[in-house]
């Protein structure tokens, strides 16, 4: 399993991705983030799904990258192409991956701002290629282990915030996922664009960065249900009397 989470907030993009891979029983550490920079521009993109279909679309993505005369001029467009990548492979690889019992089930988070975007963008891309883009009203999307982070950032995520509030939200959506799902843990790739400076930058978290955040987060939720009112739960518990 994989959690990979893209916020758009007013003031820029958030990316956060674990980096545990598994196959079979083995669990190896492996980059899930890819970023694309060229002058005053650039471009993230996060997958989950089988790593094998992952690492062959991303290098017919970046051939097609390296062959191209002029750079993408609009984000969307390279979405597009990305899409054309994934569906080559699916044309390769598809059959004989459901052959074998395995699912063709690639996603990906694609997020930035190209020389002609008006603003920064963030789009989800399914396995068949075709795409959304993650707008004002629910400013973030996860794909992988989805259902453990979620309630989190329902809760606590507006369009308005800052990037420093998305960030501390999708780390507690990240940890929410990491203490439910065996299959998704630390490092944690944190990448971060913000249109002013129109620059991508990243940065990796280890455990022992975040074991501090961890344990305040439990502590405060326990607290937090030790001070719900609870006038409520006496008529439940009147009936035992």
């Amino acid at each position: 399993m994989t959690f990979c989470l893209g916020i758009k907030v007013k003031e820029g993009l958030v990316g956060l991705a674990d980096t545990r891979v598994t196959s079979g029983s083995e669990c190896i550490t492996a980059r899930k983030v890819t970023v694309y920079e060229q002058d005053h521009s650039g471009m993230f993109l996060m997958t989950s799904g089988l790593r094998s279909v992952r690492d062959k679309a991303l290098t017919y993505f970046d051939e097609l990258i390296q062959e191209r005369d002029q750079p993408f001029d609009r984000l969307f467009k390279a979405v597009n192409a990305f899409a054309e990548q994934v569906r080559r492979v699916a044309t390769e690889d598809k059959r004989a991956l459901e052959d074998s019992g395995l699912t063709f089930n690639m996603h990906a988070l694609i997020g930035g701002q190209l020389a002609n975007d008006v603003e920064h963008k963030l789009y989800l891309m399914y396995p068949q290629g075709n795409w959304v883009e993650v707008g004002k009203g629910t400013p973030y999307y996860i794909i992988g282990a989805s259902g453990y982070g979620k309630p989190v950032l329902d809760r606590t995520l507006k369009y308005e915030d800052t990037m420093r509030h998305a960030l501390k939200v999708g780390s507690l959506a990240f940890d929410s996922t990491r203490i439910s799902a065996a299959d998704v843990d630390f490092p944690m790739d944190v990448v971060l664009y913000e249109p002013t400076r129109r620059r991508i930058v990243e940065y990796r978290y280890n455990k022992d960065d975040l074991v501090e955040l961890s344990q305040w987060w439990q502590e405060r939720l326990r607290e937090g249900i030790r001070d719900l009112p609870s006038d409520w739960i006496e008529k439940s518990f009147d009936l035992l009397t």
